[in-house]
């Protein structure tokens, strides 16, 4: 299996990042987790998704906003 979570492809919706292997765009998931939708419901409806990506594309924003804490931090202190 590919390891690939996200795809950026022009010639995907212009480029904008998708769940690899699917036309479904990262953004639409926060989308469904701000108005307060469940991991779930998102699945269900976008069912090209898997639970193993939305999870690693969740754990990836988690590290990517804990490093830019991190560099805001440093470059404040």
């Amino acid at each position: 299996m590919d390891s690939k979570v996200i795809n950026v492809d022009s010639e995907i919706l212009g480029g904008t990042p998708v769940f690899a292997g699917t036309r479904v765009p990262i953004k639409n998931l926060f989308d469904y987790l701000e108005t307060g939708d469940t991991i779930e419901l998102f699945l269900a409806d976008f069912e090209s998704v898997s639970k193993n990506q939305v999870l690693k594309v969740l754990e990836m924003s988690q590290k990517l906003i804990e490093t830019s804490s991190n560099i805001f931090h440093e470059n404040f202190a």
